[in-house]
């Protein structure tokens, strides 16, 4: 999932439904890799927009295509207008979407959060979220063990405190490497509560 923090530029208060990959046919359709948990739901929540905020598009979902969806974007007629988006991220502002439901997280909300060991340390900050299809990975970077790859389960990470900025991770055994990082011991497997 995806979100904002208050008092961040106005280009934080946008995230990001999903990203131009290409152009269908001859009449301006675009193909878009959706990032929503319904890819037709791209549409649903208003006019899309580049990430300044200064380029909108109304958007209207029109088919799918394999793992993509078709749409129109008001302004673009035609296949080489539709080919010249190619690679634009959409966004819609942060107050269009639903609040999450208890223990759901937008991306978003998670990336910049300083990631705290449960007996104590630091790895850094939440780099980026990603989803290769086994379920979402933590980006860890910035701290004593450079880049670290963290699954988000419960288990893993069993306290996400939005309000103090920070998580704790307590990391499965053998993840992270035998030195301690800066401030604590490593931590023990988390409380066997997956996702």
């Amino acid at each position: 999932m995806i979100a904002d923090k208050p008092g961040k530029s106005p280009a934080a208060a946008l995230i990001c439904l999903g990203v131009v990959s290409g152009a269908r046919g001859l009449k301006g359709e675009v193909r878009i890799k959706s990032f929503t948990a319904d890819p037709g739901d791209i549409g649903a929540y208003g006019p899309v927009c580049d990430e300044t905020g200064k380029r909108s598009f109304e958007l209207r979902v029109t088919g799918r295509a394999k793992d993509q969806v078709i749409a129109r974007l008001e302004g673009i007629g035609d296949r080489d207008a539709a080919l010249a988006l190619k690679g634009l991220k959409l966004h819609v502002p942060r107050r269009a979407l639903p609040e999450p439901e208890n223990g759901e997280y937008y991306h978003a909300d998670l990336v910049g959060l300083r990631a705290e060991l449960v007996g104590g340390g630091t790895l850094g900050r939440v780099r980026a979220v990603h989803d290769f299809g086994g379920g979402a990975n933590l980006e860890i970077g910035g701290g004593p063990l450079g880049t670290v790859m963290m699954p988000f389960t419960r288990a893993a990470v069993p306290e996400v405190d939005l309000a103090g900025g920070r998580l704790v991770i307590a990391p499965p055994p053998g993840l992270l490497p035998a030195s301690e990082p800066e401030g604590g011991g490593a931590a023990e497997g988390g409380n066997g509560n997956e996702e």
